[in-house]
């Protein structure tokens, strides 16, 4: 039999977790704020806890999958004695200085932590598809390496309890950022009486070509790490008078301009600083941390 595992929090992600625990071979003790929500997990063989208390003392391993750690806080807080011994891995969502407070309350209590971003669907847990990126101690992240496994493809980052955090929102950035601007660009060419239907069919090619295209010309990483922005094949002129057209013809039809005007700005700062001959990439220069007089502290 393999080990048993605790999980609490049956949201559609906790529950894809637990059958994919389940498959494995797992003996899975499950908990839950609103008990019916365990039903289909327990008809697949899950054991429901009566009370945290009752989860945490039925797996030395206790996986974490709740709205955020405020959440942990609230469930696990008034039996924080049990933790002892434990090993807490959270896949919830959250800072990642809340992510590291939490990991120092739940290592003062006694218990070992790792923290996770599962980085699929619910329907995808379990599946070759699926991977998670993990932070935290090594030799923690390697003993439960084969469980966390059936989970998804572990996705070790290092000791940095923050960084797998991290990690995921920067994921979430660039995925609600993309989700973001396809509802926009649909807005916009349902102004001109192009249906959602026609107007996503058109846009995915755009968004699934995206690596392709920054592929040509070079790795725009390995030019931003080494500070070079050449702008022999675009420049953030030529890409800045684009957002510019952007939000002229959103507001032309009275479609929401915040989106719009918020990349206009980068490519506006980046022109307005003199690099307007520079690759798009500069614009990065726009988003990070500033020295206090106008200008990147990473320029």
């Amino acid at each position: 039999m393999n080990a048993p595992v605790t999980l609490i929090g049956l949201g559609p992600m906790g529950q894809a977790m637990v059958h994919a625990l389940l498959r494995a071979g797992h003996p899975v003790t499950v908990w839950n704020r609103t008990p019916s929500r365990a039903a289909d997990v327990v008809a697949a063989g899950a054991t429901l806890a009566a009370t945290p208390a009752d989860a945490l003392a039925a797996s030395k391993l206790v996986i974490l999958s709740l709205t955020d750690y405020q959440a942990m806080h609230d469930i696990l807080g008034p039996m924080a004695e049990g933790l002892a011994g434990r090993t807490l891995v959270n896949l919830s969502s959250d800072s990642p200085d809340r992510t590291r407070e939490g990991a120092a309350w739940a290592e003062k209590h006694g218990a070992r932590f790792l923290t996770g971003g599962v980085m699929t669907p619910a329907p995808m847990v379990g599946t070759e598809a699926a991977y998670v990126y993990y932070s935290g101690p090594s030799d923690l992240m390697e003993a439960n390496w084969e469980t966390l496994a059936t989970i998804g493809r572990p996705r070790y980052l290092g000791e940095d309890l923050g960084l797998a955090q991290l990690m995921y929102l920067a994921n979430l950035d660039v995925f609600l950022t993309s989700l973001a601007s396809l509802m926009h660009a649909t807005a916009l060419l349902e102004s001109g009486g192009v249906t959602a239907t026609a107007a996503l069919e058109e846009l995915m090619l755009t968004l699934v070509g995206v690596g392709e295209m920054l592929a040509v010309g070079g790795s725009p990483g390995a030019q931003i790490d080494a500070g070079q922005h050449p702008g022999d094949l675009s420049t953030a002129t030529m890409m800045g008078a684009t957002a510019d057209h952007v939000v002229a013809a959103s507001e032309a039809v009275g479609v929401d301009t915040a989106l719009p005007a918020a990349v206009q700005a980068h490519y506006t700062w980046v022109r307005e600083n003199g690099h307007g001959g520079d690759n798009w990439t500069r614009i990065i220069d726009a988003m990070r941390p500033q020295d206090g007089s106008g200008g990147s502290s990473a320029a």
